[in-house]
């Protein structure tokens, strides 16, 4: 692979394009704020291009044989295995995700294109149903949508952005693909050389490099994207779903969450620290599914709380291409500054610190609060960061009750003996996915990830993706005259 630095164009219809606003953003290393890549930024201009570019290149990629799409997914997954070692080194240097967090990403996203060799064939797929007209025949065929609008966060990038990115194509779909400029070169451009190795016709995937100062929301009000996919905060989401909703286009929206890790009075405590400590200090809390409340049965809080600040305050911290590294760098500094921000606003509040870190560069230690208010506002806000919120509840049913104590609900995890009960608790807790005796932060290919209330709408994992992804249409065929009333 050559070297990032060279790596700062946006790929339109086929071409590698520089961006011709004049600006140029410098991609930093979260760790040491080194520059990775100077990258011009590409215009609205442009932009019209790429969608003017994937409306053209559907008409043919729509029509395209699923042998096609599974050699392209194949090639695509070939390029990414051949280049293993520098990509993993990108997101560790891009997001500063550590050695384990980067390589769990890498397979995350070659997941994504192995499941989607297993719904490549539903694109043109018809089947028979039967009328209670006399010599109807129907037929329902499954269609591609068109073309899909693609918006990705800084925190997995290469793996958020091939959630859309894969089944949109394999699905006979173009897309337009703005990753987060932070993150453009793993989001972004690594997604497009992947693909143009693989022999991907022109237009049918344009990656822009810019940022909202450039293209404003002409992502979401171009004319052309029937679907726009986000992944990203509960605030944009909203703004993303009214626009969509005016001009009555399809979303798929991942969104904030605030997930709960409840810990019942019959769990296995230690086992439950484990699952603790990995679920909400994996990349610096900087994971939407992320432990984000941890909710404990009175009679088991006081031996978690002390095990668990035990084990977060042995966690190494520093530079993530250490191996031994579990915390590395937050993002940027202004998600440094909300985090000091957070902490400074509980401290003033009098809520009980059990382990307070501190800032070493732009690394932030683990920091853990106890006996947290549910209602307060630490308990209430999407932290993003090794911060840790522990509430003590009176019973089961208590802690239930608590976990659902939030407008988002994505992920949420219980700990408990009895699986049987453990399931009736899951179901009652408002929440897309609920894992029993693990932690918050999972995913997989062929399940529906998705989440209720403000953490979002739609599901992707197959088969669910698919129907997010194409059309369906009615095709009837009269075989015999019919008779008419009038």
């Amino acid at each position: 692979m050559e070297q990032y630095e060279q790596w700062n164009k946006s790929y339109i219809n086929g071409e590698w394009v520089e961006g011709e606003s004049g600006r140029t953003y410098d991609i930093l290393n979260p760790y040491d704020r080194s520059v990775i890549a100077s990258v011009p930024l590409a215009t609205v201009k442009q932009l019209h291009c790429a969608f003017e570019a994937a409306s053209e290149a559907q008409k043919e990629w729509g029509r395209s044989s699923a042998a096609q799409r599974k050699e392209v997914l194949h090639k695509a997954m070939e390029y990414l295995q051949a280049n293993r070692e520098e990509i993993v080194d990108l997101i560790v240097r891009e997001t500063g995700g550590t050695l384990l967090k980067a390589n769990v990403e890498f397979y995350l996203a070659l997941e994504l294109l192995e499941e989607a060799l297993h719904y490549v064939d539903e694109v043109g797929a018809v089947r028979e149903v039967p009328s209670n007209i006399e010599r109807k025949v129907n037929y329902i065929y499954r269609l591609p949508l068109g073309v899909i609008a693609s918006i990705s966060p800084f925190n997995f990038p290469l793996n958020l952005s091939l959630r859309t990115i894969v089944p949109a194509i394999a699905l006979g779909n173009t897309v337009v693909h703005k990753p987060d400029i932070q993150v453009g070169l793993v989001g972004g451009v690594v997604i497009a050389r992947a693909f143009e190795y693989a022999g991907l016709p022109k237009g049918v995937l344009n990656v822009l490099l810019t940022d909202i100062d450039e293209i404003g929301d002409e992502m979401l009000t171009n004319p052309h994207p029937r679907l726009i996919s986000f992944t990203g905060s509960t605030a944009v989401g909203r703004r993303i779903g009214e626009i969509a909703g005016r001009q009555l286009k399809r979303v798929a929206l991942e969104l904030g969450g605030n997930s709960p890790f409840v810990v019942l009075s019959d769990a296995d405590v230690d086992q439950a620290v484990n699952a603790a400590v990995f679920g909400k200090f994996i990349h610096q809390g900087q994971i939407c599914m992320i432990i984000n409340r941890i909710i404990v049965h009175e009679s088991k809080y006081d031996e978690f709380v002390e095990k668990f600040v035990q084990r977060a305050a042995a966690l190494p911290c520093g530079d993530p291409r250490d191996p031994s590294t579990v915390i590395g760098p937050i993002i940027n500094e202004k998600q440094m500054q909300k985090a000091l921000q957070m902490i400074e606003e509980a401290k003033r509040e009098g809520i009980r610190m059990a382990l307070e870190g501190k800032r070493i560069g732009n690394v932030l230690t683990p920091y853990v609060f106890v006996d947290v208010d549910p209602a307060s506002k630490l308990a209430q806000t999407e932290l993003f960061a090794p911060i840790a919120v522990v509430i003590k509840a009176k019973t089961d049913k208590e802690a239930i009750t608590i976990a659902n104590q939030t407008e988002y609900g994505l992920s949420s995890a219980i700990f408990t003996s009895d699986v049987e009960k453990g399931k009736e608790w899951a179901l009652q807790i408002d929440s897309g996915m609920t894992h029993i005796n693990d932690q918050t932060v999972n995913d997989a290919p062929n399940i529906p990830f998705g989440g209720n209330k403000a953490s979002g709408l739609g599901r992707f994992g197959n088969p669910w993706v698919v129907d997010e992804f194409t059309t369906v249409k009615w095709v009837s065929v009269q075989t015999k005259a019919r008779t008419y009333p009038f």
